[in-house]
């Protein structure tokens, strides 16, 4: 075994990129504070070609050098919007026919570990402030909760860790839906 080199990967450039077609996943970050984690769901969003990132409310928006320092350019190749208010961000992805899920600990939630998503559905998954979660509002008017199940003494994970988690469970089992298919 021998580690790949950046020319043994052979990575998109970012115009491919922009024209390949993408993952029907979309991030939605309400109110996130810490601009390393909005760089970081950046990365993660290159990297599992997901859709569109929806940056909410406080939620910072590149050009910025600490989103930059965790994005590692995939700010440039990532489709993203700002959008004021996170509800209406939330309504707007429900018309153009997305699932709209609160990655949340609340009651009545689904365990990621049972949620099955439709193998040709679109969904949006809205991640919330480190320290508030996602706004009440918006889990009243989001379709569903997905809860990671969680065994330590902690009661959360950190916003980037959990948008990795997230989005490569629910690609993992679109895509093996579609190879049963």
């Amino acid at each position: 075994m021998r580690k790949l080199s950046m020319e043994d990967l052979q990575r998109d450039s970012v115009e491919d990129f922009k024209n390949k077609q993408k993952n029907p996943l979309v991030l939605v970050l309400d109110n996130v504070r810490s601009l390393h984690n909005v760089g970081s769901a950046f990365r993660t969003a290159d990297a599992f070609a997901v859709e569109k990132i929806y940056l909410c409310g406080i939620t910072g928006t590149p050009p910025n050098k600490e989103i930059h320092k965790t994005a590692l350019g995939a700010t440039e190749s990532v489709e993203w919007i700002h959008v004021p208010d996170t509800l209406e961000a939330v309504e707007g992805l429900k018309k153009s026919g997305y699932q709209v899920w609160a990655v949340e600990q609340a009651e009545g939630s689904t365990s990621l570990a049972d949620f099955r998503p439709a193998s040709e559905g679109k969904y949006a998954f809205v991640f919330g402030n480190e320290v508030f979660g996602v706004e009440d509002e918006v889990i009243k008017a989001a379709d569903g909760v997905l809860e990671i199940p969680q065994f330590g003494t902690k009661h959360s994970l950190n916003i980037s860790v959990t948008v990795g988690v997230v989005v490569w469970d629910v690609l993992s089992k679109t895509l093996a839906g579609k190879a049963l298919s």
